[in-house]
């Protein structure tokens, strides 16, 4: 069965934007996966197709309306694929929840605008918040690209080298080690001994020492998991 994911939005126009391009791109091609776009002015209100109205409370902005956004959800068939509504307040989407998803069937992704969307939907339809950080989008179209393309990237055959997949930044828990390549020389800068010298024990031991130092220095939250699962090389 081919990877599947269906995107409902306001602005089907975004897609596939980067998913058409490069190793997401070619995948699609080969049939390895697929995208369906939705829009979900479809399901709009009136002549004027309208998606959203003012919050109940009173506030700013607009919400998304809850009949609107059922009707466009229950007019995708599911096929036992989650639900997912890409949200700030959701939970963060980490590389263990897509090593999950690109070993499912795949995703259906509500891409919220506005102020957000009817409570009542997100319960209703038992849809899964995912938050790609800490940070506030315009709406969810560029968080379902992200989240697709991390999904697509490890199923079989899209980037053609599984051990590309197998030793990048949080496989182990850990950020990636520093890479090198050619030139042997850059700006005064070399290329560290131990990479030349054909030792795969040593290099792998630099790898894991270089990994280390950086999720150190960088994410704390990381490094404090990692002490509690390491094993020594």
């Amino acid at each position: 069965m081919t990877w599947s994911a269906t995107v409902l939005t306001l602005f089907p126009e975004m897609f596939p934007g980067p998913l058409g391009t490069s190793l997401p791109g070619k995948g699609i091609e080969k049939n390895l996966w697929s995208l369906q776009v939705r829009d979900i002015r479809d399901h709009g209100i009136g002549k004027h197709r309208t998606v959203d109205d003012t919050p109940a409370g009173g506030g700013p902005g607009m919400v998304m309306r809850a009949d609107v956004a059922c009707a466009a959800i229950d007019a995708v068939d599911r096929g036992g694929r989650p639900l997912i509504y890409l949200t700030p307040r959701g939970a963060p989407l980490t590389q263990g929840r897509v090593r999950d998803l690109a070993a499912g069937p795949g995703a259906v992704l509500f891409c919220g605008r506005f102020e957000g969307l009817d409570q009542r939907v997100i319960e209703a339809r038992q849809m899964e918040e995912i938050s790609l950080g800490d940070f506030v989008l315009a709406g969810g179209e560029i968080a379902a690209m992200a989240l697709i393309e991390a999904a697509v990237r490890l199923i079989p055959g899209v980037l053609g080298t599984h051990a590309s997949t197998v030793e990048e930044s949080f496989a182990a828990g850990l950020l990636e080690y520093p890479q090198y390549t050619r030139p042997q020389g850059f700006e005064g800068r070399p290329i560290p001994d131990v990479l030349n010298q054909g030792n795969h024990s040593e290099i792998a031991r630099f790898r894991l020492a270089g990994a280390e130092q950086l999720t150190r220095q960088r994410r704390p939250d990381l490094w404090a998991l990692y002490q509690k699962t390491r094993k020594p090389l």
